[in-house]
């Protein structure tokens, strides 16, 4: 059985979880997860730092082989794991993919992750409101650029759903929730009607709902 080490409430795990779902595969029957990271502490142990030196989650056990980076993970279950065909296996919708991948994690994050953990992982009298509007405000821009390619195709790679929609939704995801819950810290946020579609398609055609966050996990 597989393994994966990492709390729910991670963006990381949640693309990993995702993407299992997608697959069919069922925790407790296919998967094994065990609660690693933030106030449940385990990823900093010898033994974790053993599998994942990073002492980052996800990390995904399965057999001898030990995974880190959830980019990652989702690309090798698509390989090995998708016995149904959930995923389009053509050349251009897989890379089609992969450069949202990409984007994702040098692109998009790294701008929209000092709104988030200003936001939702910094005591209050320590947090930097400049830098926090400066954040979602570029945020904003860069998800400008994904609702000019929906306006033409339903996913990010075309028009059937794969993974670079995953971790891309779940950037979205947390980009609405911050506003919604710090609209005096964030500024306004894009209107932007291809991203609400395409999340919306994601609500009522994939699972989705197996990892949608309703409220922020903020760290007091």
């Amino acid at each position: 059985m597989m393994r994966l080490w990492g709390r729910k409430s991670s963006i990381n795990v949640q693309k990993v979880l995702w993407c299992l779902a997608e697959l069919g595969l069922k925790q407790g029957q296919d998967f094994e997860r065990i609660d690693a990271g933030l106030h449940f502490g385990v990823n900093q142990t010898p033994e974790f730092l053993k599998m994942n030196p990073n002492g980052l989650v996800p990390t995904l056990e399965i057999g001898d082989l030990t995974l880190w980076e959830s980019n990652t993970i989702m690309r090798y279950l698509v390989k090995e794991q998708d016995k149904n065909k959930r995923f389009p296996a053509d050349i251009h919708a897989q890379y089609g993919s992969e450069k949202w991948l990409d984007w994702q994690l040098g692109t998009l994050w790294p701008v929209l992750r000092p709104a988030f953990l200003g936001l939702t992982r910094t005591p209050e009298a320590e947090r930097n409101y400049s830098a926090i509007e400066k954040s979602f405000q570029a945020t904003n821009q860069l998800f400008a650029l994904l609702d000019q390619v929906l306006s033409k195709q339903s996913y990010c790679s075309g028009n059937q759903f794969h993974i670079g929609d995953i971790a891309l939704a779940l950037c979205a995801s947390r980009w609405i929730l911050l506003h919604q819950t710090f609209s005096d810290k964030t500024g306004p946020r894009a209107e932007l009607k291809n991203i609400d579609a395409w999340l919306k398609r994601l609500e009522q055609e994939t699972c989705y709902n197996v990892v949608a966050e309703k409220e922020l996990n903020i760290v007091k």
